[in-house]
C-alpha cells in the first residue's frame, strides 16, 4: 500500500474522519429542512439526480481530509472525474466516495447517508468500507481487511458502542423483510409492483396462518448494511441498477458480515469492482448493476426465482 499505514489503523482514522464530517454537515441539513432553502444545484454529470451545494461541499471536504491521512491515492467521487491526489502518479489505493447519498431527502432532514470505500488496486479488492448514517443512532457501518487477510464487519452507534456483524438473517421469503429503492414512481416502483409472483410468495401465510413477509423502502449502500446487521433480510435492485458508489461499499460490508450478493443470473458479485486502472475506473463509474443481496444464499435464490424480468 502506498500509504504504508496498516489497514485497521487507517480504517479507524477514516471512520473518525467520516463521523466528524457528518457532524459538520448535520446541522446544515437540518437548517435546510427547516427553512426550505435546499441549495439545489444543476447536476451536469447525472441529469436525473438531485444535487445540492451540500453534496459538493462534502465532496471537497473528504478530498481535503483524506489527503491528510493517505499520502497518495486516486479520488473517485460521484461528483467529479477520478483524479490522482499526492505525489505518486500511480498509487495503489483508490478511494471511492459518494459524499451524500439520498441528498434530496437529506435536505429534508429525513434520511442521509455517506459512502467511502478504500480499494487496493494491487489486491483488486476493497480493504476498507464505511457507510455513515447522518440522522440515526446507528451511525457507522464498517468493513476492514485485517492484516491476516480476513474480512470483518461491525457497526458503531452515536455513543461509541461497537457491535460485530457476523449473523445476518436466515429467514426464508415468506418470513422476510425485503427492501427496495422504490421511491421513483416510473423507474423503480412500477417495475417492482409488476412482480406479482414475488409479491404473492412474500405474502404467503405461515403455519400459524399469519402472513409475515414485508416489502420496505431503503437506500443505496445502507440497504446492504441493514442486511449485514440483520435489521432487514434482503434488498434488491431489479430496475435501473445501482452505480458502483452506491453498491460497492455496502456490498463489501455485507460480504464481510457473511451475507450474499448475486446478480440476476445467480452469479456471486465479485469484490473486484474494476477500479484497477484510470481507464477502468472511468468506465466503471458510468455503469449500473442489478442485484439481490440477502442474509443467506437460499433467500437470495428464492427472490431471484420469484422475479420475472
Amino acid at each position: 500500500m502506498s500509504s504504508e499505514i496498516p489497514v485497521p489503523e487507517l480504517a479507524e482514522t477514516i471512520a473518525d474522519l467520516v463521523k466528524a464530517t457528518m457532524g459538520e454537515i448535520r446541522p446544515r441539513l437540518v437548517q435546510a429542512a427547516l427553512t426550505g432553502r435546499r441549495a439545489e444545484n444543476k447536476n451536469l454529470r447525472h441529469e436525473d439526480n438531485f444535487l445540492s451545494d451540500y453534496d459538493l461541499w462534502m465532496h471537497q471536504r473528504y478530498k481535503e481530509l483524506l489527503a491528510d491521512v493517505i499520502p497518495s491515492f486516486i479520488y473517485a467521487s460521484e461528483e467529479d472525474d477520478p483524479q490522482v491526489i499526492g505525489d505518486d502518479p500511480d498509487p495503489d489505493l483508490c478511494v471511492l466516495v459518494d459524499p451524500l447519498d439520498t441528498s434530496e431527502l437529506a435536505v429534508r432532514a429525513l434520511h442521509g447517508y455517506t459512502h467511502l470505500m478504500v480499494y487496493s488496486r494491487s489486491l483488486r479488492r476493497p480493504v476498507i468500507a464505511i457507510v455513515g448514517d447522518i440522522f440515526h443512532h446507528v451511525q457507522l457501518y464498517l468493513a476492514i481487511r485485517d492484516d491476516d487477510g480476513s474480512d470483518r464487519a461491525f457497526l458503531i452507534t452515536a455513543d461509541g458502542d461497537r457491535h460485530a456483524l457476523e449473523s445476518p438473517s436466515n429467514a426464508r421469503l415468506s418470513q422476510a423483510l425485503v427492501t427496495n429503492y422504490l421511491m421513483r414512481p416510473a423507474e423503480r416502483f412500477q417495475p417492482l409492483a409488476r412482480q406479482e409472483r414475488f409479491l404473492d410468495l412474500l405474502s404467503t401465510p405461515g403455519e400459524d396462518g399469519r402472513a409475515k413477509g414485508r416489502i420496505g423502502v431503503d437506500f443505496g449502500s445502507i440497504s446492504l448494511c441493514h442486511v449485514a446487521a440483520g435489521f432487514t433480510d434482503a434488498t434488491m435492485e431489479i430496475a435501473k441498477g445501482f452505480a458502483v458508489w452506491d453498491l460497492s461499499p455496502g456490498h463489501y460490508i455485507l460480504h464481510a458480515a457473511g451475507g450474499f450478493t448475486i446478480d440476476l443470473d445467480g452469479n456471486p458479485i465479485a469484490l473486484d469492482y474494476g477500479l484497477n486502472t484510470l481507464a477502468e475506473i472511468n468506465k466503471t463509474m458510468s455503469q449500473r448493476r442489478k442485484f439481490i443481496a440477502a442474509g443467506n444464499h437460499a433467500l437470495a435464490e428464492e427472490i431471484r426465482n420469484a422475479i420475472r424480468l
